[in-house]
């Protein structure tokens, strides 16, 4: 696996290059590419980066209205936007720390099974906290709690070759501006027990220094990579194009 380590930039840009990796990857396999030394190209990748303001972002199949009140987004001026993955609507931003991966899936089985795909992320996500946070735990599909409170979701997409799964770590995120921007959540996880936002989800005191050497040792990072960063920018470019600064995409549910 290599680490990309991209500018930061603007919500729908980082956004876009999520897509854009897992479009790489697959791009990679589809073409048979080998690196310069006659190796099959590495397509496993990893980055963690934030948004720079506080940013709404609905799953792919999210319905705006039911998830997100969005008066009140819209009176303060705060994006949002729909990203690529399923899952529940979530608000990142200052003290909120986003990570992604992309890692290949096997034709037959193996990744390719959703509850398989799931745990061969979580678990390396919980030990890569763990290091800091003993007592953190998984619970529902996706989660990650403390003290039976939540600071981290999760979502992904499986491609034709490869998986996206990517999600957040509340560190010293705006609670209460969290909760105002987000509706009563339509689905929910039986630990929730009804729970409104405020009460639900948690900061936790990890040094994110610490956490993103964590994170790059369980998933096996070797090195780095630029001139993926350079591919992958160009595809991000593309999407934004299509995609990402359309308010077809961002608003059609």
């Amino acid at each position: 696996m290599l680490e990309l380590n991209f500018e930061s930039a603007s919500a729908r840009r980082e956004l876009a290059r999520d897509e854009a990796m897992l479009q790489w990857a697959d791009g990679v396999v589809e073409r048979g590419h080998v690196d310069p030394g006659g190796e099959l190209t590495d397509t496993a990748l990893m980055r963690v980066w934030r948004f720079n303001k506080p940013t709404v972002v609905l799953g792919r199949s999210s319905k705006i209205d039911e998830e997100v009140d969005r008066a009140w987004c819209q009176d303060r001026g705060l994006d949002v936007l729909r990203r690529c993955t399923g899952g529940a609507s979530v608000v990142g931003g200052p003290g909120c720390l986003m990570y992604s991966v992309v890692v290949d899936v096997p034709a037959n089985g193996g990744l390719r099974n959703i509850d398989a795909a799931h745990d061969y992320v979580m678990q390396r996500v919980l030990a890569a906290v763990r290091r800091q946070l003993p007592a953190a735990e998984r619970s529902g599909i996706c989660d990650l709690t403390w003290q039976g409170r939540k600071f981290s979701g999760n979502s992904l997409r499986v491609a034709r070759h490869h998986l996206l799964y990517h999600g957040t770590l509340l560190l010293a995120a705006d609670l209460d501006l969290i909760a105002k921007c987000l509706a009563f959540a339509p689905r929910q996880p039986e630990y929730r027990r009804g729970r409104d936002h405020r009460d639900f989800i948690c900061n936790v005191d990890l040094d994110e220094s610490i956490l993103i050497t964590a994170f790059a040792e369980e998933f096996g990072v070797r090195g780095k990579s630029s001139d993926r960063e350079d591919q992958i920018e160009h595809m991000a470019n593309e999407l934004l194009v299509t995609r990402y600064n359309r308010h077809d995409w961002h608003e059609r549910r």
